[in-house]
């Protein structure tokens, strides 16, 4: 019977280059540039290194999404231990790369299920992490937990929802040279995080 072959490890260095490359590529030229010839070339490796870390393509965005969603849930824990949470979430939310590289990765998963998998996997890791601090703002009785002034209710989960959602759409149509409800998206965003928060400090 024929052994498995033999992977490179994960905490190896040379591994650590071969993703920071298909990083590149991605952000420059979206998913459909990350190739093992190209990531080769740009770590300035043979092809067949990339092969030895990862036994398909598939093995590597899956190593690069794991690698960017922990990272990111670490700068996300940090941002919520902040004096204002909320604030600093939206933030955290509007960096324009992280929101890019969300992007390719979710055109990415319409073609490849375990992405698709992995995907839905970490973004309820992050929505909990992020509806944890919400709640604990309006436990310590900041900001009304039902919604604006004028009664109509928005729950803590679907603020969440609507603010992850104005960020990711605004940034994907200013890249298509959009701009028309921007601002009044914004504005609604920031007026309820005031309600919640107070005013940016």
């Amino acid at each position: 019977m024929a052994s498995e072959r033999r992977i490179g490890g994960e905490d190896s260095k040379s591994r650590a280059v071969l993703l920071d490359a298909a990083l590149s590529l991605m952000l420059d030229g979206g998913y459909a540039a990350v190739s093992s010839r190209r990531v080769a070339a740009i770590a300035d490796v043979r092809p067949a290194l990339v092969h030895y870390y990862f036994r398909t393509m598939d093995d590597l965005f899956l190593a690069l999404l794991r690698r960017g969603a922990e990272h990111n849930l670490e700068r996300q824990a940090a941002a919520l231990a902040s004096d204002q949470p909320l604030w600093a979430l939206w933030d955290f939310s509007n960096e324009p790369a992280g929101t890019a590289l969300y992007m390719e990765f979710a055109a990415l998963a319409n073609h490849r299920k375990a992405i698709r998998a992995e995907i839905a996997a970490y973004a309820e890791r992050f929505r909990q992490q992020q509806l944890d601090a919400l709640s604990a703002v309006l436990a310590a009785g900041e900001g009304d937990p039902h919604g604006d002034d004028d009664g109509e209710e928005l729950s803590p989960v679907a603020f969440l929802v609507l603010m992850t959602a104005v960020s990711r759409t605004v940034a994907m149509e200013e890249g298509l040279g959009m701009s028309q409800g921007h601002p009044e998206a914004w504005a609604l965003i920031e007026r309820r995080l005031i309600e919640l928060e107070g005013p940016r400090r």
